[in-house]
């Protein structure tokens, strides 16, 4: 099967691409050239900006297309222009952030969706618009795609080359030991999914439709950090949970603190999505733990919460009247 990547040098669309070359496929990459140019040189190398001249694809022909990188619905519309009808089959990576927010753990995934209110092109994607644009993204690409397009909404993507740190922080702070500033409510559900068990099933999904959670069952953030306390921590590790408030109050975000989800109430059961139909369809998921025992030494983004501010912080919050 010829398979064209959009994307596919960086996090999720790299773990994608090692995976559909795994399974026999032959591969083109659609990227700026940018992350990591020189990775597989097996492949057939794109160069372009999605977001100006995709001429570059004149001539292509595919079996299957996977975006990986689409969040504006004119992405979608420009790619699928510049195929041509020649792009094949179509897979969309979406996301948990599409639904409205979910009232209750185990939300399927015909669940109700963000609207979008306002105007649509040239609306930037931000924090407040990213669930909203992926939602006319799926929509978009049905419309010019067909309606079996597959539809992959992960929650919290995790593993090697993860530019966010997600759980390589949690695996290395809790290696290291002491107090550990825990954020928020222990309870808060959590999900994450390994790159690399999401990207086996997308190659095995090439050609077939559907919407699917991409998540590893549902735990109590509590649960998830105390697996691997248990896995990694030395003896006399203390995790020491701290409000949602307070952090808030002292300018801490889940930029520096990844898989809490800064307070927002309206979120809440985001990371407590249904993963029934993708386990049906073959997903299979690695333990939590042995995804972060492959992070213990990676490096981490310069955003993550430093040991030097977060004594400040533990300090202050034992300090308070």
């Amino acid at each position: 099967m010829r398979v064209l990547i959009v994307g596919g040098t960086k996090f999720v669309g790299r773990h994608l691409t090692e995976a559909v070359l795994a399974a026999g496929h032959e591969v083109a990459l659609l990227h700026r050239g940018r992350t990591n140019p020189d990775l597989f040189p097996q492949v057939t190398h794109l160069l372009a900006d999605r977001n100006e001249d995709l001429s570059v694809l004149a001539g292509h022909e595919f079996d299957a297309t996977v975006d990986v990188v689409g969040f504006h619905p004119d992405q979608i519309t420009s790619l699928a222009e510049a195929l041509g009808g020649r792009g094949g089959h179509y897979t969309f990576v979406s996301s948990v952030s599409a639904y409205a927010p979910p009232s209750g753990p185990g939300y399927p995934e015909d669940s109700p969706l963000l609207e979008h209110t306002g105007p649509i092109e040239g609306v930037a994607v931000t924090a407040e618009t990213y669930g909203s644009m992926k939602v006319l993204c799926e929509r978009r690409a049905r419309e010019l795609f067909g309606p079996d397009v597959l539809i992959v909404r992960p929650t919290y993507v995790v593993g090697p080359w993860d530019p966010y740190g997600r759980l390589g922080y949690w695996a290395q702070r809790l290696a290291r030991g002491g107090r550990v500033l825990a954020p928020g409510d222990p309870a808060l559900p959590t999900q994450v999914i390994d790159a690399r068990d999401q990207a086996a099933w997308m190659a095995s999904m090439l050609g077939r439709g559907g919407v699917f959670h991409t998540v590893t069952a549902s735990v109590p953030l509590a649960e998830l950090l105390e697996d691997l306390a248990r896995e990694f921590a030395p003896a006399g590790t203390e995790l020491v949970w701290v409000e949602d408030a307070f952090l808030l109050e002292h300018g801490v975000d889940s930029n520096a603190l990844p898989l809490w989800g800064d307070g927002i109430a309206a979120d809440y059961w985001a990371g407590a999505a249904d993963p029934a139909a993708a386990a049906g369809a073959g997903l299979v998921t690695r333990p939590v733990v042995e995804s972060a025992r492959d992070l213990l030494t990676v490096g981490l983004p310069e955003r993550l919460l430093t040991g030097q501010r977060e004594a400040e912080l533990l300090a202050a919050w034992t300090a308070r009247s």
